[in-house]
């Protein structure tokens, strides 16, 4: 029988992705991990043998704790943080039984080195419109929810990435590995390296790149997006306030592909005289 304090590898999926999914921490040890060095979507590494010293940090928030077969670990790990005033449950059979279901697991390799508090660090050309909205939606959602990102003007992308060890993204510059490629936006490029090309995600890539390169006809959807990101680019000088604006956009497009595709919309028509 389930304990009262865990959460099926099914709910945890469908958290996945959405602004209520709590915060997702791997316990597994540096054995386990070696072995297979991939992450469920979205979680941060942290040492077992350490709960006591960073458990704080998530006191308030609701967490999810990851081992590699949800035993002791994750359930110490869990007692720990709802200790220190989290509301903490560990994924049942952990990182085993989520790689069994056969569910994303993101290649800790791929990501840029962390910063000295742990977060991923990004820099862009300025004025977003939709591949550079899209990636750090991705990103904040599904692979590093402390991910950092730069703005700034693109004669700059190159220096500033060297100078504050910042991964440049969707910057067309020779060497630069998130980028377009040939047809591909550079979210195409970013659901593919991360492992995340479930059916939803490669459904709303074909409406991000129809958008992003001027090619409506690759889905209905993709003027709708296009109009709605240059609305948000007009209604937003800021471009970490236009990204905040963009992250409920590409959450309703996200969930849209995920849940709603077959859905449709008529008008009632039991009014009086119909």
């Amino acid at each position: 029988m389930p304990s009262p304090d865990t959460i099926s590898t099914d709910k945890l999926a469908r958290l996945i992705g959405t602004p209520k999914c709590p915060m997702l921490v791997d316990v597994r040890t540096d054995e386990d991990f070696a072995a297979d060095p991939r992450l469920v979507p979205g979680s941060v590494r942290r040492p077992a043998a350490g709960a006591a010293d960073w458990a704080g940090s998530f006191r308030g928030g609701s967490i999810v704790a990851i081992c590699q077969r949800g035993l002791k670990l994750s359930h110490g790990a869990a007692a720990w943080l709802r200790h220190e005033g989290a509301r903490a449950e560990v994924l049942e059979g952990g990182f085993a039984a989520w790689r069994q279901a056969g569910l994303p697991v993101v290649p800790e390799a791929k990501l840029p080195r962390r910063d000295a508090d742990g977060r991923t660090v990004w820099v862009t050309r300025s004025r977003p419109k939709v591949d550079r909205i899209a990636c750090p939606w991705l990103i904040r959602r599904f692979v590093d929810p402390h991910a950092v990102f730069l703005f700034v003007a693109p004669s700059e992308v190159p220096a500033v990435a060297e100078r504050f060890d910042a991964a440049p993204f969707d910057i067309d510059l020779e060497g630069v590995f998130w980028s377009h490629r040939g047809e591909l936006c550079t979210f195409d490029v970013m659901v593919e390296e991360f492992g995340l090309a479930t059916e939803p995600f490669l459904r709303l890539a074909t409406i991000v790149r129809g958008a992003d390169t001027a090619r409506p006809d690759l889905a209905p959807e993709a003027a709708g997006l296009l109009a709605a990101s240059l609305g948000l680019s007009r209604m937003h000088s800021d471009d970490l306030e236009q990204l905040e604006a963009g992250m409920l956009l590409y959450d309703a497009f996200y969930r849209w592909c995920r849940d709603a595709t077959d859905e449709t919309h008529n008008w009632p028509t039991n009014r009086p005289g119909a």
